[in-house]
């Protein structure tokens, strides 16, 4: 049997693989405040528009986490 190795054409600079997981990184830390209403089950979507719109500008964002960790509404049963 040959020994026959197939590679890229062209391989990815390291920095552009660096910048990459960073942008990912970033990414998923900006919708961040949205992600941790969804998930205690506040009332999520005025948290979206807020992230959204201005999380660009840091106290929008800021202002988006607050609200998501504000407390939830509790409903007494029984």
């Amino acid at each position: 049997m040959s020994d026959i190795r197939v590679e890229p054409a062209d391989r990815s600079w390291t920095a552009t693989k660096v910048v990459a997981v960073v942008v990912a990184i970033l990414t998923a830390g900006y919708m961040l405040p949205w992600a941790i209403a969804a998930v205690r089950d506040v009332k999520h979507w005025g948290v979206f528009w807020l992230n959204l719109l201005l999380g660009w500008t840091i106290v929008g964002w800021i202002i988006a986490l607050v609200m998501s960790l504000r407390a939830q509404r509790l409903r007494v049963v029984g």
